[in-house]
């Protein structure tokens, strides 16, 4: 499993799909998370401004990554 670190006490869902690399850019990013393509902790989350915080999983075409 990935993981990303993070400086705040949250990142929102987008940013933190581009920080891991699962997407190429933001509009990717905002396409796949409304599509339900996107889970957060085990279920499928439509919001791209999810606040996600230390110890949150998401995971995207197959790969998981934890928020650290």
């Amino acid at each position: 499993m990935q993981s990303i670190k993070i400086k705040d006490d949250f990142i929102k869902l987008g940013q933190a799909m581009k920080l891991a690399n699962l997407v190429s850019d933001g509009v990717e990013a905002k396409f796949v998370i409304q599509d339900g393509q996107v889970t957060v902790n085990g279920e499928v989350d439509t919001r791209r401004g999810r606040k996600l915080v230390p110890g949150d999983v998401f995971a995207f075409d197959g790969q998981e990554v934890e928020v650290q």
